[in-house]
């Protein structure tokens, strides 16, 4: 916990980022010097939006009652890539909760490019499941897939394969899971100017082949410029595919240009901060920071391992991945019996090294009972 209102005034009057200010390992500017902020409002509801996202109370508040588990099920995880940790925590969620329910499970690896989706597709609708996971993927890329199972009769499942969680019409899924992807930028960027008090120079790396993503940096852009002194110095696009290829030459060169002047960094996923760290520690960069990098998703057990020990992560907005995959599970379980979805969205969630507990991954605490327990016809 720390005060809200400290600093406030001194932080939207603070000087630029390449001044002498010193900063903590958090990336909380604990010296500044005057300048035009402007950012006073701004700053406030940033503060008290990250002290309540950091908020280690996470008790499940999601279902508690719903059908029966189906017997003889079977699942195909149709993933983006594998090399995308948040796809591959989800799919092993998916496994775990199809463990505990019952049933089978394939997943298929399209190898984060088009041809590799649509053929991991295809040979999904060939087997004829239960039930398809769409993994962290654009179904326009799968149209022709798509169509193929709704002529078939086989129920989809997104998982961020869309921008809203819930059911979706266009494409037709039975229901998307992710975390609100408004939330999850506005409480990166909002980390930015807090833990900053509003002056900051930020470069912001995204994947704009896929439209979530390209959705939620734009989002992220949007609230840095609530806070006049959240500098965005530039926004790189890079696919996730690429990523460990073209990250760490990015990196160099961002530094070349920019300097001190890059204080903070928003990644639309945490990998590019593993794939930016022999670069960061070549240029002789200290692992706590600055720059200062947070990942706005997807909360994976590297990303956790590189806040804890300060290896260039300062924090994350993880999703609860394992969670969401027994979610998966449970919302097919609810296609089959005809019931509508559950409608639980997890809430927004902050961590650092302050609040991580030394734990390598975030889900509520109790959900597993939860669904074992409407699947046992208890709930």
């Amino acid at each position: 916990m720390w005060a809200v209102a400290a600093g406030l005034l001194a932080g939207c009057e603070s000087g630029p980022a390449d001044s002498n200010a010193t900063a903590t390992a958090s990336g909380r500017a604990t010296a500044t010097a005057p300048s035009p902020g402007g950012c006073l409002d701004a700053l406030r509801k940033a503060k008290a939006a990250v002290q309540a996202a950091e908020s280690t109370d996470t008790a499940w508040n999601g279902p508690r009652s719903g059908p029966a588990a189906v017997p003889g099920k079977t699942l195909v995880y149709v993933a983006q890539t594998m090399t995308n940790p948040g796809v591959a925590a989800v799919a092993k969620g998916v496994e775990e909760a199809a463990e505990a329910i019952g049933w089978n499970v394939r997943v298929i690896d399209g190898e984060g490019t088009p041809a590799g989706i649509q053929a991991a597709f295809s040979q999904a609708v060939t087997l004829k499941p239960s039930g398809i996971v769409i993994g962290g993927f654009d179904p326009r890329l799968t149209s022709q897939q798509v169509a193929r199972a709704e002529a078939a009769g086989i129920p989809l499942i997104g998982w961020h394969a869309v921008s809203s969680p819930g059911p979706s019409t266009s494409p037709r899924l039975f229901t998307n899971i992710t975390t609100k992807v408004e939330d999850v930028a506005r409480i990166s960027a909002d980390w930015v100017i807090a833990r900053s008090d509003g002056d900051a120079g930020v470069v912001v790396f995204t994947d704009d082949s896929i439209p979530f993503a390209r959705n939620k940096a734009e989002l992220i852009k949007r609230q840095l410029a609530s806070c006049p002194g959240a500098r965005l110095l530039a926004y790189k696009n890079i696919p996730i595919p690429d990523a460990s290829q073209r990250t760490p030459q990015e990196i160099s060169s961002l530094l070349s240009r920019f300097g001190k002047k890059w204080t903070h960094s928003v990644a639309i996923n945490d990998l590019y901060f593993a794939d930016a760290a022999p670069a960061f520690r070549a240029a002789g960069k200290p692992g706590a920071g600055p720059p200062f990098n947070i990942g706005a998703g997807d909360g994976d057990p590297s990303a956790f391992q590189r806040i804890n020990s300060g290896r260039f992560q300062a924090a994350t907005v993880p999703e609860p991945l394992t969670q969401q995959g027994w979610q998966i599970v449970d919302e097919f379980n609810r296609a089959f019996t005809g019931s509508p979805p559950s409608g639980y969205v997890a809430p927004v969630h902050v961590v650092t090294a302050d609040n991580s507990g030394g734990g390598t991954s975030w889900d509520p605490e109790g959900y597993r009972e939860a669904y074992e327990q409407i699947w046992r016809g208890r709930g």
